[in-house]
């Protein structure tokens, strides 16, 4: 029997997908927030640009570890289930093969079919088959919590950076305006892209994502604002 190591199968360059979207997504919208809000507060440039750095560093940083742990979480069910098939099937071969019959028969064959997909299947790795069939999952193409950590942690740091150097660049009257223009300009390309992925519309991914920034970015302005006012 193969040993059960992760590699780079489409369930693995899916995941890293995900977290790349997810995490570019994240970096863009709370590094916005943050720029903003001390925007709304302060017209101090240097101050801008620490919170924006603290928020990109420590977003990435945060982001990263959760992605990691929850994939972990991900991977240690889908060794379990193998580990658990594996002894299941060393136990009781012919009873774990009339289960998968039986699982084909649920999926709407008849028996006669469903016994020879089954003898067909569990030729060279009735292991594979019962995962397949039980879990939808590959012995073979494990998630890497690892490269899904790091897809997250890069795909975050590059987003922050949309914001960030959309309101350090511009004159101080402009910052939060380009800021807000280049910030749901990128969100909507994230929304398209998250949806292509998923198979959903694009339309109404980009749309919640775009309404949401430019709501989220309005609360956080309007707060620096209201705290420089009162503070000044």
């Amino acid at each position: 029997m193969n040993a059960v190591t992760p590699n780079t199968g489409l369930n693995e360059r899916l995941n890293k997908l995900r977290a790349a979207v997810l995490g570019a997504n994240d970096g863009i919208v709370s590094t916005a927030a943050v720029v903003v809000g001390v925007a709304g507060a302060t017209s101090d440039a240097r101050a801008i640009a620490a919170s924006g750095l603290a928020s990109l560093v420590g977003g990435a940083v945060s982001m990263a570890l959760g992605e990691y742990v929850s994939v972990s979480s991900q991977r240690d069910m889908e060794r379990a289930y193998i580990a658990k098939e594996r002894q299941l099937h060393q136990d009781d071969p012919n009873g774990e093969f009339d289960h998968l019959v039986r699982g084909y028969m649920r999926d709407g064959l008849s028996r006669p079919t469903a016994l020879r997909v089954a003898r067909e299947m569990t030729a060279t790795n009735p292991l594979r088959a019962h995962l397949k069939m039980h879990y939808g999952i590959d012995q073979d193409d494990i998630v890497s919590p690892w490269t899904a950590a790091a897809a997250s942690f890069l795909s975050f740091f590059v987003g922050a950076l949309v914001p960030l150097a959309a309101v350090l660049s511009p004159p101080a009257q402009w910052r939060v305006p380009l800021t807000f223009v280049v910030t749901l300009a990128a969100l909507a390309l994230t929304g398209h892209v998250s949806a292509r992925i998923g198979g959903a519309s694009p339309g109404r991914a980009v749309l919640r994502l775009v309404l949401g920034g430019a709501i989220g970015l309005a609360v956080t302005f309007g707060a620096g604002w209201v705290f420089g006012a009162t503070v000044g």
